[in-house]
């Protein structure tokens, strides 16, 4: 653990409003990330989050459930790491405590309920003018750290309308107490997909997952060892591509071929794919099973919502008294973020790993690797490192109200 310098936030506004540092959008792991690491290096920050509280993703928008996918030493942030007894992979709750902790550890006091409305560099005046609802913002340094899966992706399904039970994200889940004995269709079979249809399982109901594209699934263990270890530990002596291959041969070892089951591989082996598009294998805790069993049951594609329920690509039609959308998230930067070319339409940096983190005129971006909690980890130092330097040789700038300030619009 490295040493934790914690200028004070509070301290950053006097009087007459002027405060110090980067601005850094959203509360989440990403931010208090790159809050600490600057901390760390005497450099204070303000972050904006639009919600009440830290890691509002993790707090109010997951199920019960919910474990880390990862071993925990996969999941730590800079400078801290998780508790020694905690579990190799901590709970959801176990999860929000440590960065609970993380926050008080380093000092680092976000401005809640502060939604950013707009945020926009002036060529002209070399600042960030970054609005909320309340206050306008003004920084030689704007950090980009609302992530990858800032917002629910709710796809457009015919008829999806006229059906007369409860439809909800994933977002909106909290356990499967609440659908004991019914039909549920679970749209998505990605990891919040398997887990909520075995959530679903052991209170009786009876969900139907629709696989609509190819899906790698792995065990979450290899013979007592974390697969994501031993495919990390493979990468450092091996190509890619041959270390996917052994992955999937002992993937098949344990499971068996899953394309038996209706969830098809993609050709593209599951890391190369997730360094290329993103998409994460799943890592099975118990899912599979159940899909042997025919307690799960796998589904194709859905043709058409109707009245009761579904009619599906195969002419099979179904009825539900539920349906629940696994179909992930994404970024919302586009909504936000004017006036920049760095990111893509889908609100991603158009730089590929590793060199995302950094944009032009003072812009940083932290959590949009597509490599998780590592990727987020090495942004923050990243990001923090090339700040620092530049906060060090400007001292006369940061002494003459040119770092930030920021104005009370209400």
């Amino acid at each position: 653990m490295g040493s934790s310098k914690k200028p004070q936030q509070e301290n950053q506004e006097s009087n007459s409003g002027i405060l110090q540092g980067p601005i850094i959008v959203g509360a989440g792991p990403s931010g208090l990330a790159a809050a600490a690491c600057l901390s760390n290096n005497g450099v204070p920050s303000l972050i904006l989050e639009k919600s009440d509280c830290i890691a509002s993703l993790w707090q109010q928008k997951t199920y019960d459930r919910l474990k880390l996918h990862l071993p925990k030493q996969f999941c730590e942030l800079p400078l801290m790491g998780f508790p020694e007894d905690f579990p190799r992979y901590p709970t959801k709750s176990q999860f929000i405590s440590y960065m609970e902790s993380y926050a008080s550890h380093f000092s680092i006091k976000p401005k809640f309920n502060q939604a950013v409305q707009t945020a926009e560099f002036n060529p002209v005046s070399g600042f960030w003018r970054v609005k909320t609802q309340d206050y306008e913002y003004i920084s030689k340094w704007l950090i980009v750290a609302t992530g990858e899966n800032a917002e629910p992706v709710v796809p457009e399904i015919v008829g999806m309308d006229k059906f007369q039970g409860p439809v909800l994200h994933t977002s909106l889940y909290k356990s499967g107490s609440d659908f004991k004995s019914q039909r549920v269709l679970v749209v998505g079979c990605g990891n919040s997909g398997m887990e909520v249809s075995l959530d679903l399982c052991r209170y009786n109901a009876i969900p139907h997952m629709v696989v609509r594209n190819t899906v790698h699934v792995l065990p979450r263990e290899m013979f007592g060892f974390s697969t994501f270890g031993i495919a990390m530990a493979l990468l450092k002596w091996l190509p890619l591509k041959l270390v996917d291959s052994v992955v999937l041969l002992v993937a098949s070892f344990i499971l068996g071929n899953t394309d038996q089951l209706g969830l098809k591989r993609p050709k593209t082996g599951p890391i190369e794919l997730k360094n290329v598009t993103g998409k994460t294998p799943v890592l099975d805790v118990g899912a599979l099973s159940q899909i042997k069993s025919d307690k799960i049951k796998v589904m194709e594609g859905v043709k058409e919502i109707t009245r009761n329920g579904a009619r599906f690509m195969n002419g099979q039609e179904k009825e539900f008294d539920s349906i629940i959308l696994a179909t992930g998230y994404k970024s919302n930067v586009p909504t936000w973020l004017k006036g920049c070319d760095f990111f893509t339409k889908d609100g991603m940096p158009k730089t590929s790993f590793p060199n995302c983190w950094k944009g032009s005129d003072g812009l940083y971006t932290v959590g949009f690797t597509r490599r998780g909690l590592l990727g987020t980890a090495s942004d923050a130092v990243a990001i923090a490192k090339d700040i620092t330097q530049l906060w060090k040789t400007n001292k006369d700038c940061r002494n003459n109200y040119c770092n930030s300030h920021v104005i009370l619009l209400k």
